[in-house]
């Protein structure tokens, strides 16, 4: 690898000005030929709080609908398992006897209780009734380059056209229907019906419909026993109201049965859903001190419908662009015989067939840009395990916030891809986690000095290992989610290099750090954690037992060091913390080093000991490579070299989840053909009926609407899809002496290297960056300042 490297003083800009990127609309373009059958075939829209899912039907369209705060539950506010701390130490005097088995026993008296579920909203249909008749030049689109969705077909007695967004500045999901019918007059009767799988009455008044609901205080995820999953009781737990109001143009609206709309003989309407919940935080109670949100959705629709309907759609497109226009991406353009397919029949062929598709990769960067603008604007709510969109009451995995990855790799796009306020949900989300997770670190762990995480995590902030005692510790016991989740308090800073922000957030970093010292023990001369687990993978001994539960494991350790760090590096910045930093330091000196094992691998497991399964999804271990900084080929080469082996035991296929990360993984190792192929490899075409392979756990790719397929659908694996890609072309790092680095095209693949160009990508330090290339090599490049004045840059061009 040739490598040119730049040091310059960065005033206002360096480098000769950026060609215009040519931007094609075919890679800011879903399309299809056909309505929806599927979930995974339709359209998501979001701002961030209110979703749908658009079907796109003809005698019948659907939208399912969702509110990012419509959760079952209650603040947590009752520790499960006050004394569980007490079997810590019998689960380390078993480990050090080398009693695993014990120790696994032992393990499931340290749980908590489960998470709780996030809920569908429900579903509004809209059914045609009356003359309609075959349709032809049917199309399907969503445009993320306005995030606006359509739906156009022709009928013997009509053109019809409708639209959809979900708009931010009004809080609203907009459906406009325009049919030009050629007597002048609206044909068929359209019924409005509220399907809802919650508790709910749904009452019809003139032209809107009212319904109200709630869900229950408590509920279990769906993978628990046989027992009763959900509790309720109406006076407890979340409360909403949703309202759909209709604006028709001409024709009329009556009321059928009490709880439907009627829309008859109409050429143009615009229909206007919002919901509000009774959710007012994780720690107060949705009933008691609940919103005020019967008052917040009228006012809502009100205002809303006060404005015309292009006013509305100009409105949010204008907020919607100011996020999205920031950044662009070409790598050529796609033949256009392929371009004028239906996506999800490119997608098919770029599979099957092998096919080249520019357009097609550029559409899937930008389509993880646009998902986390439409499910990441709610304070201190996050991106959940599906973003924002859920047709089930009880989704896989309760559609959690699952902090041993998941969480986390929603937000790995957020800063290099030009989405910095996105990553606000999140960071809200975890300055909330101390609450409980002070606790935690008391009553499970013995630690009376700053707060952890376990496994999963939910809306109300909970932070206690799970499992209710039956749980299996290779996921159930995790408890290193607050050293994970608080290193996106760092990054933040390090790309926005906002002192304040810094100021406000630095004691949830510093408490997540503290659990971290304070839950270390010493063996064989080093600081190691004692029990550990390495999140859902296991071992088997030289003695043939299949084990979860550890001492010295390199995933606990890679994660600490990395939390240690940050913290360490945030009190430098801060000042005032000495003796803090030489603490932290006097830590980090003494921590377990990495081992690399008989294959070349990194060490999983203090002992050189086989895995279950060696092309496990999880590789958590390699957390130090990525998304962690203290493992790169520069200045760790054994250590990246030991990683990639790893990786190669690994394999190629594996979860969409996985897959992302492992591009990511690729990319810091600068291994540009490796991370293209696992890029393809997330791009692979997998039906909505489900993966049809003999494991499903290996069967990740792509749905036909561009869904992440775990299988089932999980929305981190577009997300961490789109953060690989830009590590592909484009790395940074900021050292002691506040230097940035930049690496242009550090894993740039053949079928990339023609030509091609990148725009208002950031970096750590500080900085927006665009560039161009031609025949693998950096032709122009442009880096301008954005949070600071000046500052030193070094620029490698590889």
């Amino acid at each position: 690898m040739n490598v040119k490297n730049d040091l310059r003083l960065i005033a206002l800009s360096v480098g000769t000005a950026v060609c215009a990127v040519n931007s094609q609309a075919q890679s800011t373009l879903l399309h299809y030929d056909r309505p929806a059958q599927y979930f995974e075939e339709a359209l998501p829209i979001g701002n961030g709080n209110l979703g749908a899912m658009v079907y796109g039907g003809v005698t019948e369209e659907r939208l399912s609908l969702n509110d990012i705060t419509l959760w079952t539950g209650e603040p947590d506010r009752k520790v499960y398992a006050p004394e569980a701390y007490k079997a810590v130490e019998e689960v380390r005097k078993a480990l050090f006897a080398e009693d695993y088995k014990k120790a696994d026993e032992l393990q499931r008296r340290i749980q908590g209780h489960y998470c709780e579920n996030y809920q569908p909203l429900g579903t509004l249909t809209m059914t045609l009734t009356g003359e309609c008749g075959k349709t032809a030049d049917y199309r399907r689109t969503l445009d993320i380059a306005s995030a606006v969705s359509d739906v156009k077909y022709n009928t013997a007695h009509q053109s019809v056209v409708s639209e959809y967004f979900a708009s931010a500045p009004d809080s609203v999901i907009v459906m406009h229907y325009r049919a030009d019918a050629k007597n002048g007059k609206g044909v068929g009767t359209r019924v409005f019906t509220y399907h809802c799988q919650l508790p709910h009455t749904v009452q019809a008044h003139g032209n809107e419909m009212i319904v109200d609901g709630y869900v229950a205080y408590h509920s279990l995820p769906n993978y628990v026993g046989e027992q009763e999953k959900f509790f309720y009781d109406s006076k407890r737990g979340v409360h909403f109201r949703t309202i759909v109001h209709v604006e028709n143009k001409d024709g009329n609206v009556s009321v059928a049965n009490g709880d439907q709309l009627v829309l008859e003989n109409c050429t143009e309407a615009t229909i206007l859903i919002s919901n509000v919940t009774s959710f007012n935080g994780s720690d107060r109670d949705p009933v008691t001190e609940g919103r005020d949100y019967k008052n917040d959705v009228r006012r809502r629709i009100d205002a809303a419908k006060a404005l015309a309907y292009d006013e509305l759609k100009r409105r949010h497109v204008a907020d919607y662009k100011q996020y999205f226009d920031r950044f662009t991406i070409d790598f050529g353009k796609t033949d256009d015989a392929i371009a004028a397919l239906p996506t999800d029949q490119q997608l098919f062929k770029f599979t099957t067939e092998n096919q080249r598709n520019p357009d097609l990769e550029e559409l899937y960067v930008q389509y993880g840009r646009y998902l986390l603008i439409s499910s990441s604007r709610t304070e201190g709510v996050p991106a959940n395990l599906q973003g924002l969109w859920n047709e089930k009451i009880l989704p896989p995995w309760s559609c959690n916030y699952t902090s041993n990855i998941n969480l986390e790799e929603n937000y790995w796009l957020a800063e290099t891809c030009n989405l910095s306020e996105m990553h606000n949900s999140l960071i809200g989300f975890v300055k909330k986690l101390p609450v409980t997770g002070v606790q935690t670190a008391k009553a499970y762990y013995g630690v009376d000095k700053g707060w952890c995480l376990g496994h999963n995590t939910d809306i109300w902030a909970m932070t206690c290992p799970v499992g209710l005692n039956g749980g299996d510790p290779m996921w159930a016991n995790w408890n290193m989610g607050g050293a994970w989740v608080s290193t996106h308090l760092w990054e933040h800073y390090l790309f926005t290099q906002d002192r304040e922000y810094l100021r406000e957030v630095f004691p949830t970093l510093k408490g997540a750090a503290d659990f971290c010292m304070a839950w270390l023990v010493e063996h064989d001369g080093k600081l190691m954690t004692a029990p550990a687990t390495s999140p859902e993978n296991m071992y088997v001994t030289t003695s043939g037992y299949h084990g979860r539960t550890v001492y010295g494991g390199s995933a606990d350790i890679a994660m600490i060091r990395e939390c240690l760090t940050d913290a360490r590096d945030a009190a430098i910045v801060l000042g005032g913390e000495k003796e803090y930093v030489s603490s932290i330091n006097a830590v980090l000196a003494r921590l377990m080093p990495y081992r690399i094992g008989k294959k070349g691998n990194l060490q999983e497991w203090y002992h050189d000991w086989e895995d279950e399964d060696p092309r496990h999804r999880h590789q958590s271990h390699l957390f130090g490579l990525f998304p962690g900084h203290h493992i790169n080929v520069a200045q760790t080469p054994d250590l990246a070299a030991a990683c990639k082996r790893t990786l190669e035991i690994k394999g190629n296929k594996t979860t969409g989840w996985s897959t992302g990360w492992r591009v990511n993984l690729q990319a810091r190792l600068h291994e540009g053909e490796a991370a293209y192929k696992m890029y393809r490899t997330l791009l692979s075409f997998v039906h909505p009926d489900g993966y049809k392979g003999s494991d499903k756990r290996r069967g990740g790719g792509t749905y036909p609407n561009l869904f992440d397929a775990h299988s089932p659908f999980q929305i981190d694996g577009n997300f961490g899809g789109t953060a690989g890609v830009a590590e592909m072309l484009i790395q940074s790092s900021v050292d002691t002496k506040g230097v940035t680095t930049i690496e242009l095209l550090p894993a740039l693949p053949e079928a990339w290297k023609a030509q091609g160009s990148v725009s208002g990508v950031r970096v750590r330090g500080g900085y927006e960056v665009s560039f161009s290339w031609k025949n693998g090599k950096v032709t122009d490049y442009k880096v301008v300042p954005v949070n600071r004045k000046k500052g030193k840059v070094k620029v490698i061009k590889c």
